[in-house]
């Protein structure tokens, strides 16, 4: 089994936690799982039902498992995940720019044609610009940032062959004066005028409460993809949940003030940690994060991955990004968006 399935529960240990999920308990679940001599595959045909959200001021009821096709598709085409995702309940698939991305965008594209009406499509752009978290940026170079992301913008639209997405993001800010550039909010609006976004949106790993902050305060955003953990935020340049931190129970005002200014908030990187420090080459953590759940929590019938998914999903997001590589590795991360509200009152 490779890397990215991250070790999925036996055949037995998934029939406990869908058994626990259908209510059946105590002695009638230990019974049935011992009498059920149920397969792989059969095990893989149940799915719990997924629980959605309203995106911020898109006003969109999303999926609270956004499939995540920027790593999942940069080189091939997976239109049997992205199908089983769909049939499933996932309606918000997220993708990227091919300046880093590679192929994803045009491996998604044929599935985001033929379900366009029935998704809701988001991409990003980079501003192509190398700029610092607390560099204040001058007129020049929020010019410069605006006329980037905007060709960023083009591109994806000719590499996802459509005319229009529902939202594109700034991808991978760091700075709070690129967040409350005018000059990169009337590129947006010119977008949005010519029929190509209709919202938009941060995605942050760096500096990320301060650029959350901003971008509530500015008004301008429907949309903010966080990287955030139990243990609170994730910074991807360090490959490890931020040092100086407050844990994810403590930022709640941070989100919540962000949500009540209309943003959607979707979480990102919520188990990086957990499967080693580069891009899952290193120690696997698994119990990284026990320290910040409660007992019952930590023998919730969840995997160590499915358990940071559903707290972060309970404590202040409406969403997770998650990409998924193998059907299994799909439905880990479909039934832990979909039941994390069974764990917390």
């Amino acid at each position: 089994m490779n890397r990215f399935e991250r070790a999925m529960p036996t055949t037995r240990r998934r029939l406990l936690q869908l058994m626990a999920l259908l209510g059946i308990g105590g002695s009638d679940l230990a019974r049935a799982a011992g009498s059920l001599a149920a397969s792989e595959s059969q095990a893989a045909e149940i799915w719990p039902e997924m629980t959605y959200r309203t995106l911020g001021r898109t006003g969109f009821e999303g999926s609270r498992l956004v499939f995540g096709c920027g790593a999942a598709l940069m080189f091939f085409g997976k239109d049997d995940l992205l199908n089983a995702a769909l049939e499933h309940g996932v309606n918000v698939f997220d993708v990227g720019t091919s300046d880093y991305y590679r192929n994803a965008e045009a491996n998604l594209a044929p599935f985001a044609k033929r379900h366009r009406d029935a998704i809701f499509l988001i991409s990003k752009g980079l501003v192509g610009m190398e700029i610092g978290a607390s560099q204040t940026l001058n007129a020049e170079q929020c010019r410069e940032a605006a006329r980037n992301w905007s060709a960023a913008l083009d591109r994806s639209l000719l590499d996802l062959r459509t005319e229009h997405v529902n939202a594109y993001y700034v991808m991978a800010v760091n700075n709070v004066s690129l967040v409350r550039s005018e000059e990169m909010h009337e590129a947006f609006l010119a977008a949005q005028r010519a029929g190509k976004v209709d919202h938009w949106g941060v995605s942050t790993h760096e500096n990320t409460q301060a650029v959350l902050e901003a971008a509530a305060d500015t008004g301008w955003y429907s949309l903010a993809q966080i990287a955030v953990t139990p243990a609170g935020w994730y910074d991807w340049n360090e490959k490890a949940v931020r040092k100086d931190s407050p844990p994810m129970k403590d930022l709640r005002a941070t989100l919540d003030e962000a949500r009540a200014v209309g943003i959607g908030l979707i979480g990102m990187k919520a188990a990086r940690h957990l499967a080693g420090r580069w891009l899952g080459f290193g120690p696997d953590r698994p119990a990284a994060f026990d320290t910040h759940y409660d007992p019952s929590f930590r023998e919730a019938p969840l995997s160590p991955f499915q358990r940071s998914y559903a707290y972060v999903l309970a404590h202040g997001l409406d969403a997770v990004n998650a990409d998924s590589q193998s059907l299994a590795h799909l439905q880990e991360n479909f039934t832990a968006a979909a039941t994390s509200h069974l764990y917390f009152a």
